[in-house]
């Protein structure tokens, strides 16, 4: 299987690439007042609106760093009501992907309630990878907050 890879601070993680719509260069997104830390703003891809989560906000407490191998990833993301919705990632040096058979990650043996979408971790010539479980990157509450009109279908 195809995996996206990218950082947060110094620690590599990986994204499935089935979970992957897009991948784009950072592109001027609108901030959005009083939202949530983690929420970057919005940006219009092809008509639509698309909602922006900064994953250093969210893992860190800090903005990505604006470099050129900062991207945009879009992933489908369930709104908790059946659909699914794009989400932009915005990750540091999205640049790379590896192939491992998803048996090769293994739980690391440790969890986070602050962070549930920390998944199981692999190893390479470079360290450990961990993979970010996208279905549950966000808590409830921001993601209805996002996904407004499919919560309230």
């Amino acid at each position: 299987m195809l995996f996206l890879l990218f950082q947060l601070g110094k620690d590599r993680y990986a994204l499935e690439a089935t979970q992957v719509a897009e991948l784009l260069p950072l592109v001027r997104v609108r901030p959005i007042p009083q939202a949530h830390q983690a929420v970057m703003g919005v940006f219009n891809l092809r008509g639509a609106p698309v909602p922006v989560i900064d994953l250093s906000r969210l893992a860190l407490g800090r903005p990505a760093e604006r470099r050129m191998s900062t991207r945009i990833v879009l992933v489908h993301y369930p709104d908790g009501h059946e659909q699914m919705h794009l989400l932009g990632l915005v990750a540091e040096k999205a640049t790379e992907t590896m192939r491992r058979d998803p048996a090769d990650f293994t739980e690391s043996g440790v969890s986070s309630d602050g962070a549930p979408w920390l998944g199981p971790v692999t190893h390479d010539a470079h360290g450990i990878v961990q993979l970010i479980e996208v279905h549950k990157l966000l808590p409830p509450e921001l993601r209805d907050v996002l996904f407004q009109d499919a919560a309230l279908t």
